[in-house]
C-alpha cells in the first residue's frame, strides 16, 4: 500500500522532503499509484507520469548534491486542464481543442513552479472552457465530491479536479483559475483552502482565457501557509514575503445584502460560529449594507453579465459553426447570451465597474470582508444533469458570492469554517480590495485556526 504523500500539506511533506526522511521520487510513485487505484477516473483528463518521474529524479539528485531549490523541491502538483504543458494540446476541458496543436512552452506559471522544482503529475478535469460553477463535465465525466457520504455530489467549478485532487488526498496542491469563483467554489465545498489572486499578480501567459477582465489565478490546497508558498513561487520568489498579522483589533464587514439571501440554514449557523470564534480571538465586525452589491446584478440584468460578453466575443466563430454541436449544449446556451450585450452595453458595464470598485474601495478602506463562500453546500449531481432549468439556476446561486469580487477585482481566501446539511464543508470567505494580497494572506494565517472546524 502506498504512503499518503499526496494528503499531507505542502508544508508537512517539504518538512519530510527536505530533511531527507522522503525522497522526491519515491513520493511521485506514490502518487501516481494513490491515482491509478483512485475510483473516480474523472479527476484526471490527462496524467504526465513520464515527465513527473523525470521532474522527481531531477529533484531527488538537486537533493542529494545539497542543491535544493527550495522550499518546494520535489512537491506534486497537479494543473487544471487549461494551463499549457509543452508537447501538449491544451484542451480546456472540451473535446473541440483535442487536436489543437501542441503548446510550444510551459504556461508562465507552470514555468516558474518548475523552477522552484514542483513535480507536474498531471492535468485535472474542469467544468467546459471554465464556463460553469457546479464543476459538471460531459465530456470527461464529472470528478465526484470526495466529502459526500450519502450521494455523488458535484465538486463545483470550474477548477472541479482540481478542487477533488486535493480533498481526495492524491495531490498536495492543485492550481486553478478564478473568473467567477472557480477557485474558492471548488475549495468551499471540498472543505479545503483556496486563495484567488487579484487579477495581474500572476502571469497568465499561457493559460486558456474566459474573460481577460476577470480572470485570475489561484491554488486549491490544505492549508492557507501552503497558498502563501505557492503564490511567492507563483510570482519568481525564493522564499515567501508574507507573515502572519495579529487578529487582535482586525476589523471585518459582513455584508447586510445580497450574499445572505436564500442560504442554507446550516451554512449561516457555520459561518456565524467561526464570526463568533474570530470575534472572541480579538477581531471587531461592522454589518452593514454595501450598494454597490445590489447594483452589480442590476447591470447584468440591463446589459448582460461581463463574463458572457467576453466568453462569447472568444468563442462566436466556434458557436456558428460544427464545434457548437461538440460542446456542453449548456455552455453552448450560456455562452449565445453574450451577443445580445451590444458594444455600447459592454462599454457602460466597464465604466460602471470602474466607478463601483472606486465606490467600495472607499467604503471598505483597510478592512476585510467576511461572507460565506457559497450560500449553499454541494448539492446532488443527478438532477442538475436532467433538468437544465435546475442547472442554470443553481449555477446562477453557486456563483453569485464569489462573482462579487471578480467584478469588484479583490482577492479572497476560502477556509472551512464547518459543516452544513449532509455533514458537507461549508467555506468563509475572506476578501480585500484589489492588491492588498498580502494583507490578506496574512490575515487567513493567523485567522485560520481560528476559523477552521475539526472536519477539516
Amino acid at each position: 500500500m502506498s504512503k499518503s504523500f499526496g494528503a499531507m500539506s505542502v508544508a508537512q511533506l517539504s518538512v519530510l522532503i527536505q530533511g531527507g526522511a522522503a525522497d522526491p521520487v519515491e513520493v511521485a510513485e506514490a502518487v501516481f499509484d494513490s491515482i491509478a487505484n483512485h475510483a473516480d477516473k474523472a479527476v484526471f483528463t490527462t496524467l504526465l507520469e513520464s515527465r513527473g518521474m523525470e521532474e522527481a529524479r531531477a529533484s531527488s539528485r538537486r537533493l542529494r548534491e545539497g542543491r535544493s531549490l527550495g522550499l518546494l523541491d520535489g512537491i506534486p502538483i497537479a494543473w487544471k486542464d487549461l494551463f499549457d504543458i509543452e508537447g501538449l494540446p491544451t484542451t480546456a476541458g472540451s473535446v473541440v481543442l483535442a487536436k489543437d496543436m501542441p503548446a510550444k512552452r510551459d504556461a508562465a506559471v507552470v514555468a516558474l513552479l518548475k523552477q522552484a522544482g514542483m513535480v507536474a503529475v498531471g492535468r485535472t478535469n474542469m467544468s467546459e472552457f471554465a464556463f460553469s460553477g457546479l464543476g459538471i463535465n460531459p465530456h470527461y465525466g464529472t470528478p465526484v465530491n470526495p466529502r459526500g457520504t450519502d450521494l455523488p455530489r458535484i465538486p463545483g467549478g470550474s477548477s472541479s479536479g482540481a478542487g477533488v485532487v486535493v480533498a481526495a488526498g492524491l495531490v498536495p496542491v492543485a492550481m486553478g483559475t478564478d473568473t467567477g469563483g472557480s477557485v474558492r467554489i471548488p475549495a468551499a465545498f471540498n472543505g479545503i483552502v483556496g486563495y484567488k489572486a487579484t487579477r495581474g499578480r500572476h502571469a497568465m501567459a499561457g493559460v486558456y482565457p474566459l474573460a481577460k477582465s476577470l480572470d485570475s489565478l489561484g491554488p486549491l490546497c490544505r492549508s492557507v501557509r501552503d497558498a502563501v508558498w505557492i503564490d511567492a513561487a507563483m510570482r519568481g520568489l525564493t522564499a515567501p514575503d508574507v507573515v502572519a498579522r495579529p487578529l487582535q483589533g482586525l476589523e471585518l464587514i459582513v455584508p447586510e445584502n445580497v450574499v445572505f439571501d436564500g442560504a442554507e440554514a446550516g451554512v449561516v449557523a457555520a459561518f456565524e460560529a467561526a464570526l463568533e470564534r474570530l470575534q472572541k480571538a480579538g477581531a471587531h465586525v461592522a454589518r452593514t449594507v454595501i450598494p454597490a452589491f445590489n447594483e452589480i446584478f442590476d447591470l447584468m440584468t440591463r446589459y448582460g453579465p461581463l463574463v458572457t460578453a467576453e466568453a462569447f466575443a472568444l468563442h462566436r466563430e466556434r458557436l456558428a459553426g460544427p464545434d457548437a454541436d461538440r460542446m456542453d449544449h449548456r455552455v453552448v446556451m450560456r455562452t449565445r447570451l453574450g451577443s445580445k450585450t451590444t458594444l455600447p452595453d459592454y462599454l457602460a458595464i466597464l465604466e460602471a465597474r470602474s466607478r463601483l470598485i472606486a465606490d467600495v474601495e472607499r467604503l471598505v478602506g483597510d478592512r476585510l470582508l467576511a461572507f460565506p463562500t457559497v450560500a449553499h453546500v454541494a448539492p446532488p449531481i443527478g438532477p442538475l444533469e436532467q433538468d437544465d432549468e435546475l442547472f442554470f439556476a443553481t449555477n446562477n446561486k453557486t456563483l453569485r458570492n464569489t462573482a462579487l469580487g471578480n467584478f469588484l477585482d479583490w482577492c479572497g481566501v476560502s477556509i472551512p469554517c464547518g459543516t452544513g446539511e449532509a455533514g458537507m464543508p461549508v467555506g468563509l470567505l475572506l476578501s480585500a480590495t484589489a492588491h492588498r494580497d498580502e494583507a490578506l494572506l496574512g490575515i487567513a494565517l493567523a485567522a485560520e485556526p481560528v476559523i477552521r472546524d475539526d472536519f477539516a
